[in-house]
């Protein structure tokens, strides 16, 4: 007999998402795992008590089909909605595409608050537990990072608010800021180049580097990861909790320290040191 149900965003092998369904399905739970592409989600599709959801999250039919297969083999509860589904960015402000900076919005703001409005007859009658996936981006100014961080930050604030305002119906809300895990690699970011005259061209390859994940920062085991946050969920945690690679170092230094002491340790190996020497 299971302990409860889990719907999970974004479990595409080898991130965060999948490694959560690996979490909750050995703790016992029933697990909706969830990804835009079924083909993605190899790792977990044999799985006992775990069912494969079809969800882009950011497309209305995908949210209400989602919905109503787990409304009806769950009896219209949900114990915990997993908000994991996101997409990395990385470009100088200066030549970010607004209409991809707003695409990338419908995925980490909008497309999580739609999955949650859709799922909260469940969750209510569940008393259950809202998590939104956020990241230390969201306190830095690491450069080229700045949408992505932006967007993930915008997610956290209506996950804030959000847990004021379904504290009325005994739903709880939870903020995990995420600090860097091992993934299978952003090879999204192969082909990832500047637009045309950027500024930024002479330190292009230092950026596609970063983009990749291969600036050197130390990343924590994603399956030591999911099994600490899913027992931090199962504990009735709400509010913010902060896990990950460097999560305590930011969350000190976010809170008491300096933003220029915090300013000089992002910009280590962004390549901005050779932009100020290119422009003296």
């Amino acid at each position: 007999m299971s302990k409860g149900s889990v719907l999970i965003t974004g479990c595409s092998d080898g991130g965060a998402g999948s490694a959560l369904v690996m979490a909750f399905q050995s703790e016992g739970y029933r697990v909706f795992a969830s990804s835009r592409n079924l083909k993605t989600m190899s790792k977990i599709e044999d799985l006992p008590n775990v069912k494969l959801l079809q969800l882009d999250v950011t497309k209305t039919e995908d949210i209400r089909t989602a919905t109503e297969v787990v409304r009806e083999e769950t009896n219209g509860t949900l114990t915990f909605l997993i908000n994991c589904a996101a997409r990395n960015y990385f470009m100088p402000l200066l030549d970010q595409d607004i209409e991809a900076g707003k695409a990338l919005y419908d995925t980490n703001v909008w497309g999580p608050l739609a999955v949650t409005q859709a799922f909260a007859p469940l969750l209510i009658k569940a008393k259950g537990t809202v998590v939104f996936i956020t990241s230390l981006s969201g306190y830095l100014n690491v450069p080229y990072q700045g949408t992505f961080a932006a967007s993930k930050r915008s997610e956290e604030i209506m996950a804030e608010t959000l847990r004021l305002e379904l504290a009325p119906f005994h739903v709880k809300v939870l903020s995990v800021v995420t600090g860097a895990i091992k993934t299978m690699g952003q090879t999204h970011f192969d082909d990832w180049k500047l637009p045309e005259g950027s500024l930024y061209t002479p330190v292009e390859s230092t950026i596609r580097d970063r983009a990749r994940g291969q600036e050197g920062a130390p990343r924590m085991e994603t399956a030591d990861y999911a099994k600490r946050v899913v027992s931090e969920i199962i504990k009735g945690k709400s509010g913010k909790f902060w896990y990950g690679a460097s999560a305590g170092v930011v969350k000190f230094g976010a809170t008491w320290l300096p933003t220029s002491w915090m300013d000089s340790g992002v910009q280590i190996k962004t390549g901005l040191d050779v932009l100020v020497e290119q422009n003296k």
